[in-house]
C-alpha cells in the first residue's frame, strides 16, 4: 500500500488534477481484476468505496452516503476505470474520485486519485479515509 500527496513544489493550481490538493493512495488485492470490478461496482465494493449507503447506478447518477457524502458517477470503463464526483457534506465544494485497476501478476492493483481539491483541505484526513476505503474493498474482494 502506498500514499502519496501532491506538494506545493508542483506548481500547479489548487483544486486542478496534478496540483498541491491531490490525494493518491494504492492498494494491492489479491484477487483478478474481473472480481475486484465487480465488488467495486457493486453495492458492498462501492459502499466500501464512498461510504455506507453508497450504490452506483448509470453514468450521471447521483449517489448518497450515510455520511453525508454524495456524487455523481462520472464515468467509467470496466476492468479499468471508475470516476465519480465527490462532496464530503451536501454544499460542499465538488472534488474528483477516480479509480484505477490494473493487473498485478495474479491480482489487481486498485489507484485512487482524488483531485480538484479546494485549498485549504486536510490532505492527511483524506489520505487516511481513502487508505481506509481501499482495505475495505480489498476486505471485500477477498472475502
Amino acid at each position: 500500500m502506498s500514499a502519496s500527496v501532491g506538494t506545493e513544489s508542483e506548481a500547479q493550481t489548487a483544486g486542478k488534477s496534478g496540483g498541491p490538493f491531490e490525494v493518491k493512495v494504492s492498494r494491492s488485492v489479491a484477487a483478478p481484476a474481473a472480481h475486484v470490478w465487480e465488488v467495486l461496482v457493486g453495492a458492498r465494493g462501492a459502499a466500501a468505496l464512498l461510504g455506507e449507503g453508497a450504490v452506483l447506478g448509470a453514468k450521471g447518477e447521483p449517489y448518497h452516503c450515510a455520511d453525508g457524502a454524495s456524487g455523481v458517477l462520472r464515468s467509467f470503463h470496466p476492468l479499468e476505470q471508475l470516476r465519480v464526483s465527490w462532496h464530503e457534506v451536501p454544499d460542499g465544494p465538488a472534488s474528483i474520485v477516480e479509480v484505477d485497476l490494473r493487473a498485478d501478476g495474479d491480482g489487481t492493483m486498485l489507484e485512487l486519485t482524488h483531485s480538484h481539491l479546494s485549498e485549504g483541505v486536510d490532505v492527511e484526513a483524506l489520505t487516511s479515509r481513502w487508505t481506509a476505503s481501499l482495505t475495505a474493498v480489498a476486505d471485500v474482494a477477498q472475502a
